[in-house]
């Protein structure tokens, strides 16, 4: 009796023990359906596991810290430049990840997305370009918009992909942080008088390749988001780097120019072919010329404006930041947005970093 009693309780432990893979495998195959960025139902994953990033998804998935999930890179991921943020501290983990794009913009390889067999591929190309891609591969993806700098369609790809992937909380956190940054950048410029600001320009602007003093930023997000006196505001509908003459530079002598660092061997070349231009600003005989990085590197960063944000107040208004200590501020962001210490070192180290700037160097 008691051996048949052990035999029978055996025999439950061990269908129970057997089902264990099955109902694991039944729950990795559970679903849920999502609102993509393009308005559309999309099935995915109840637990996602591997991703394929298109477009500006890769640096979005470094904000949301799911880079360790990546099976795949596109050929822009692998830049090497240190203005690329969220790529730098990720290379080596990305080395070896096969290449899923081409770098032509939407264009993909869908044999090697396929066979990276993410759970969730997301992308940040237009309705067209999805429905092509989607075409290619007989599946779809989650799409979202690329984002504007310091925009509402940024929180929305934000929370697009926080939602596709299960780390919603981390999208609102990152949301958070954006807007709490902008609104404590706000609350210390909005109330500061026109007649105390001084003229600024950001020039060496980077769009469509390296520019030297005559590449500015019209209607900077940076600058608009510390309440500057912008001299190229108005050169353009919204934010965006535009070529102009030298004369309309001299014609706004601003007090204090920004240069991006990427571009500075640009602007020093041209000062030593046209000093006479150069010793004509007032920015420049008032030692009011700086550098601070590039924001644009694959896509727009989101973490380097923040922390640029600080060190144009600091330099405009150095009254209302002066509780404000800028090399913890901007190590306090960059820990957060990239994951890791030393990226204020990185920078500095290879001179392209925050600070003045000489051209007779």
């Amino acid at each position: 009796m008691i051996k048949i009693r052990f035999t029978a309780l055996f025999l439950v432990f061990l269908m129970l023990f057997c089902s264990l893979p099955m109902a694991a495998a039944e729950n990795s195959n559970e679903t849920r359906i999502i609102v993509d960025g393009l308005g559309r139902e999309v099935e995915v994953p109840v637990t996602v596991n591997s991703i394929v990033t298109l477009g500006n998804a890769s640096r979005m998935a470094t904000y949301l810290q799911l880079a360790d999930k990546m099976v795949s890179v596109a050929s822009g991921d692998q830049n090497k430049s240190l203005f690329m943020a969220y790529g730098v501290f990720n290379q080596d983990k990305w080395a070896d990840l096969p290449i899923v794009s081409s770098g032509g913009y939407g264009e993909v390889n869908p044999e090697a997305i396929l066979d990276a067999d993410p759970d969730v591929i997301l992308c940040t190309y237009e309705e067209d370009i999805v429905a092509n891609i989607e075409d290619q591969l007989g599946r779809m993806v989650v799409a979202a918009p690329q984002g504007t700098l310091f925009g509402e369609d940024y929180d929305l790809a934000l929370r697009v992909f926080g939602e596709a992937c299960g780390v919603s909380d981390r999208a609102e956190e990152v949301i958070a942080m954006i807007h709490g940054t902008l609104d404590d950048l706000d609350t210390r410029t909005k109330d500061i008088p026109d007649s105390e600001k001084v003229l600024c320009l950001t020039a060496a602007a980077t769009f469509r390749g390296g520019h030297g003093i005559s590449g500015v930023y019209s209607n900077s997000a940076i600058l608009a988001a510390v309440h500057a006196r912008d001299a190229a505001e108005g050169l353009s509908e919204g934010p965006k780097g535009v070529e102009v003459d030298r004369e309309q530079i001299l014609a706004w002598d601003p007090d204090l120019i920004i240069l991006d660092a990427g571009n500075i061997g640009l602007v020093k070349e041209e000062a030593m072919e046209d000093p006479a231009f150069f010793e004509e600003l007032q920015a420049v005989k008032n030692n009011q010329l700086y550098q601070w990085p590039n924001a644009t590197a694959n896509y727009t960063n989101v973490e380097i404006p923040l922390v640029s944000g600080y060190f144009a107040g600091k330099l405009l208004y150095p009254e209302a930041f002066e509780d404000v200590e800028f090399e913890a501020k901007a190590n306090e962001i960059f820990e957060f947005f990239l994951g890791n210490e030393g990226y204020m070192d990185l920078l500095a180290d290879a001179g392209l970093g925050y600070g003045l700037v000489s051209l007779e160097e």
